[in-house]
């Protein structure tokens, strides 16, 4: 069984070695969710969502909201980004009994990179 929780933040980056207009500075309101999968435990859950989300505060929001991705990310391209993140919260998130196998970020509405487990091999 899987559940996902998507969560948000603001930040600026610059794209280096590209060239068009993503390589000035510029910001987005990115949004990004993560997909845990696992068995249900006795309460019927995967994993407590309020688990999910103070991990998450803790590990990503923490460090990324409002923050020159540049300092955190080289090239914080949407793809890095979510690799990322599924850096910053895997560990966390097998010590509660669930296993990540998805983080997908939106950059732009329309916009979005996908990493799973099958990437990080």
């Amino acid at each position: 069984m899987k559940i996902r929780r998507t969560f948000s933040f603001d930040a600026a980056h610059r794209l280096d070695s590209y060239h068009g207009k993503c390589e000035r500075l510029h910001g987005h309101t990115y949004a990004f969710s993560l997909t845990v999968e696992g068995k249900p435990d006795g309460e019927g859950m995967v994993m407590d969502f309020v688990v999910l989300k103070r991990l998450t505060e803790e590990q990503v929001l923490s460090r990324l909201d409002h923050a020159f991705l540049n300092d955190l990310i080289p090239q914080p391209t949407a793809e890095n980004i979510a690799v990322w993140i599924w850096r910053a919260v895997e560990e966390g998130i097998r010590q509660k009994g669930g296993r990540l196998c998805e983080v997908e970020v939106w950059e732009t509405k329309d916009s979005s990179a996908i990493v799973t487990w099958e990437d990080l091999r």
